[in-house]
């Protein structure tokens, strides 16, 4: 059996039936395709938090991390996509506080946001402080380990899983599409886990933009949880233009870095 997104049941005759009118219609791609970049751009967020906290890990553990990150990335979309009813209702208000309303959705923003807000606070602390002594963020080790970095990914797995499913039901009203949207992004962010992690890992300076990136990402969760519609095309272009200056300024180093060995290469 299958859920129909009002709550209803799709026995198998039916859900083929649905799947062949939507395989037909033009329309159903289109919505198709746009969910799919939507999605992918929605889970970069995901796929940096992941990249930067297994970068933590010894690098024998990077690898498998990572794989178990974006499976419970998968598992929980299509969890919430079985209960897609109950993923509707979450943005109906539960109280008021001052006049403003706050659903579960919310409140699930506000939580996460203000979570990546203090890791993002915290991993810039252990970038900019590395000198031994008190860490008023943490006072054990700055090591993680293989447990504590899976808990965490899976704290924000969740909040993007029911940032994405929630954005996916607004988008379109048939769930084939979403889960088939939400596979390709999974696995658009599986094959480009392993290089973005790397290239964040051998460039000390996109670490700190990246955790820039998820600062901003936290504070815009807090804020729409509390009602800002921030359009996510702003967002998304501010960190485009950020990565293009930053790229800019890694062909200058690297320019210099050529030139400096020429004329060392002269002098000799």
């Amino acid at each position: 059996m299958v859920f129909r997104r009002d709550g209803g049941r799709l026995c198998h005759g039916d859900l083929m039936d649905t799947l062949l009118t939507l395989a037909a219609d033009p329309a159903a791609w289109a919505a198709l395709m746009t969910l799919i970049v939507m999605e992918v751009v929605l889970g970069i967020d995901n796929l940096i938090f992941i990249a930067i906290l297994t970068n933590r890990l010894p690098e024998a553990q990077r690898p498998m991390a990572r794989k178990i990150g974006i499976g419970l990335a998968l598992i929980m979309r299509l969890a919430l996509l079985g209960t897609i009813a109950v993923i509707v209702k979450l943005t109906t208000p539960v109280f008021s506080v001052l006049g403003k309303a706050f659903s579960w959705r919310d409140m699930i923003l506000i939580a996460g946001g203000l979570f990546l807000v203090w890791k993002a606070t915290k991993e810039i602390h252990h970038k900019v402080d590395r000198e031994p002594g008190p860490d008023v963020f943490d006072r054990q080790t700055a090591g993680l380990g293989f447990a504590a970095a899976i808990g965490q990914i899976i704290v924000l797995d969740l909040v993007f899983s029911i940032d994405s499913i929630i954005t996916a039901v607004g988008m379109t009203e048939h769930v084939p599409i979403m889960v088939i949207a939400v596979i390709v992004t999974v696995l658009v962010m599986l094959v480009a886990a392993t290089p973005l992690a790397n290239f964040i890992n051998n460039n000390p300076t996109i670490v700190m933009l990246a955790l820039g990136f998820l600062l901003m990402i936290g504070a815009v969760l807090i804020a729409e949880g509390f009602g800002a519609k921030i359009p996510k095309g702003y967002i998304y272009a501010a960190m485009a233009f950020s990565a293009v200056v930053e790229g800019l300024n890694m062909l200058d180093r690297r320019a210099r870095q050529r030139r400096v060995s020429a004329r060392q290469a002269d002098k000799r």
